[in-house]
């Protein structure tokens, strides 16, 4: 019988314990915070897991041989280019290898994004169970403050950029 899992959890994974990780039903894949990307000369892929604004972030350096590249596409249907490797996490007590894409997730409230294809086959989804108790971003109410300071100028910041990004791809 598999276990049941909310719609988030603590991991471990590589050394770090208790990050946050959002369980998300309607993402295929899994991505994970990842700065300082880059190949070297070698063809090793280099990256730091999180970056140093993260309380996650230890500095160190993993090199990997056995990795990938992917188009991912977000829900908008933007796409871009990432590197995935295999990471192993422990999720409630269960050791994953996990196939990661390696992206920036400095703008999520989560440093971690499990989809589908991790937790087929061994975990049920609860949507009722909250397990981390994350705190929301608050840019919902700074961007409601700036709207009533100015409606023109929230517009054309934050509105009418926007579509551009959107018409230029």
């Amino acid at each position: 019988m598999m276990k049941a899992i909310g719609d988030s959890a603590f991991v471990s994974i590589m050394g770090r314990k208790n990050v946050p990780a959002k369980i998300d039903t309607g993402a295929d894949s899994s991505s994970i915070w990842a700065s300082d990307i880059h190949i070297r000369r070698d063809h090793t892929l280099h990256f730091k897991l999180f970056a140093p604004k993260s309380p996650f972030y230890t500095g160190k350096v993993v090199k990997r041989t056995d990795y990938k590249v992917a188009v991912v596409r977000s829900a908008t249907g933007h796409e871009q280019i990432r590197y995935r490797t295999h990471i192993p996490i422990n999720l409630h007590g269960r050791t994953i290898r996990v196939l990661f894409n390696l992206s920036d997730r400095s703008r999520n409230n989560f440093p971690i994004l499990i989809g589908k294809r991790t937790i087929a086959g061994k975990f049920l989804v609860d949507v009722t169970q909250k397990v981390v108790k994350y705190p929301k971003i608050a840019r919902s109410t700074k961007l409601q403050q700036k709207l009533a300071q100015n409606p023109y100028k929230f517009h054309q910041k934050y509105i009418k950029s926007t579509k551009k990004e959107k018409d230029i791809k």
